[in-house]
């Protein structure tokens, strides 16, 4: 039984029970997913439900699953690496097998907790403060900071599927599909290099479909706002009456200290600026989608979804060119190779909530109130989803020096000053960067 995605905890629950379901599986693309599961774990001990739990999904791990959601479930909770392990994970449940089986993965999800707590002890922070006070020096002057082409915000809603293809990193398209090596060497692999090609060539073919019979609508909307920072806050517009983008910082022992405001003028050195960009290639793909689930057809749907989820990525690459060559216009000469934008070998980074560089996905809610984003049909959902799925939305910045890092994990200092920033509770802040707690 498909329930289909962003479905409320109560009804994922309320069909499990109705349909009197064997095994029940959940699957998770953005972090607050997490925290919903952990839910689902609870209240299916809640209700005493003896069911195995399969969790999979982008965002999940196993080392998630033994740390977060086993202990809170007696059943059965199994981390499944994707889908293709789903099958033979249930049928190895419900066989005679199941409940050494069980017993087996029990044991060994102890195991990675015990391992994973070692590894927290060896967490070293520093005080955010001292974070604060020995960040990154950059300079902000008229040759870091350029003064965009425009300001506000725009939308396109007529982009060819062909312009966008060139843009295609095509590596995590394969790992989509469990084949793990770098295009284009993986299409001569020794191992996987005949899968790979018979799949490419699939792609290749449904591309063309999707062009001929506009399958999937391509849309964007992107902005460039008068910006500042103050300490770890961005402010947008006039001392922040378009809203602000909130940052956090690293305070691991050995790393640089670094925070996305670092790429910010103070608002007491010049005026600077900060883009933001939402994309899709979803519209449209729940027509083709059905036809295909319809016909039994699931290898196809998986192509579609897979390559629709390639174009946003893709849409957002051609984006962000545009805006350095053109819009915002701070490299207009830039003339680099698809490798090397694939290898991020140009000025400036887009770093998406929900990213290591800025792990809170709260942001978004900013970002689509600036640009308008339901105008070209995306939404978000309570939990802070991107609808259509194929969806990529996050921020510009332009300073030569800014470089993309992970913020890593978090004390309780820095997280209690962020609420505050923020202006919500600690509880709320917690909820919401859960995975990145040291505490």
């Amino acid at each position: 039984i498909d329930l289909g995605v962003m479905v409320p905890p109560e009804k994922i629950l309320q069909a499990a029970q109705e349909h009197q379901v064997d095994v029940l599986g959940l699957s998770g693309l953005i972090t607050p997913s997490l925290d919903e599961m952990i839910h689902i774990a609870k209240e299916m001990e809640r209700m005493n439900m003896h069911i195995p739990l399969l969790i999979g999904g982008a965002t999940t791990s196993r080392a998630h699953t033994a740390v977060k959601i086993d202990p809170e479930y007696s059943g059965a909770v199994m981390h499944v690496s994707d889908a293709s392990r789903a099958v033979g994970v249930s049928s190895k449940l419900l066989s005679s097998e199941g409940p050494t089986y069980v017993l087996q993965e029990k044991a060994s999800l102890e195991k990675v907790r015990e391992g994973y707590a070692k590894q927290r002890e060896r967490k070293a922070l520093v005080p955010f403060e001292f974070a604060q006070q020995n960040k990154p020096k950059l300079v902000f002057d008229k040759t870091t900071v350029v003064t965009p082409k425009f300001i506000g915000s725009r939308q396109m809603h007529h982009i060819a599927v062909g312009d966008v293809i060139p843009y295609i990193d095509w590596t995590p398209f394969f790992q989509t599909w469990q084949l793990f090596g770098k295009y284009p060497r993986i299409l001569e692999d020794n191992l996987v290099g005949e899968e790979a090609q018979k799949l490419f060539k699939d792609a290749q073919a449904m591309l063309r479909d999707i062009k001929k019979g506009r399958w999937l609508t391509l849309k964007a909307a992107y902005g460039i706002f008068p910006a500042n920072s103050s300490g770890e806050e961005i402010k947008l517009g006039e001392n922040g009456d378009l809203g602000s983008f909130y940052a956090l910082r690293q305070t691991g022992e050995k790393s640089k200290f670094q925070s996305l405001a670092d790429f910010v003028a103070p608002e007491t050195i010049l005026q600077d600026y900060v883009g933001c960009f939402a994309v899709t290639a979803g519209l449209d793909i729940e027509g083709p989608l059905k036809r295909f689930e319809e016909a039994m057809d699931d290898y196809n749907a998986l192509m579609l979804k897979a390559l629709a989820d390639r174009l946003a990525e893709a849409l957002a690459e051609y984006l962000h060119l545009r805006m350095r060559r053109e819009f915002w216009g701070y490299a207009p000469d830039e003339q680099l190779a698809n490798d090397d934008l694939t290898a991020e070998k140009y000025r400036g980074i887009r770093p998406a909530p929900g990213y290591p560089a800025c792990p809170d996905h709260q942001d978004k809610e900013t970002i689509f109130g600036l640009l308008n984003a339901e105008e070209i049909g995306m939404s978000l959902t309570e939990s802070l989803a991107m609808y259509p799925a194929a969806s990529v939305s996050g921020y510009y910045f332009a300073h030569p020096e800014s470089k993309y890092f992970a913020v890593g994990k978090l004390a309780k200092d820095q997280v209690e000053a962020y609420a505050a920033m923020r202006g919500i509770s600690l509880e709320l802040a917690e909820k919401w960067l859960a995975p990145n707690l040291n505490y």
